[in-house]
């Protein structure tokens, strides 16, 4: 399972969210993308820790609470779906 992490400070960091989400468990990976064309965080990142039961604890009471200046929404991701305008592009030629 994935966590995703939005309403994030662009000055928030890949070690300030392992420190934060640390106090839950192991954390496995942190993700923040940045936006192509500027190389600037979105401000939304994605967490995986190592047990499923330290990323619920990790949800449960980091949802909303305020970080860095911004009030934070933690749950969990939600697989991408496939972009059918791609799919239909590409079936068109």
């Amino acid at each position: 399972m994935t966590i995703y992490v939005g309403n994030l400070s662009y000055q928030a960091t890949e070690d300030d969210l392992k420190t934060v989400f640390g106090d839950y468990g192991t954390v496995k990976r942190v993700v923040m993308p940045t936006d192509r064309e500027t190389g600037k965080m979105r401000g939304f990142a994605f967490v995986e820790m190592t047990e499923s039961d330290q990323e619920d604890s990790a949800i449960e009471s980091l949802d909303g609470a305020e970080w860095m200046g911004r009030r934070i929404r933690v749950n969990k991701a939600r697989p991408r779906e496939n972009n059918n305008r791609n799919t239909q592009r590409r079936n068109s030629w």
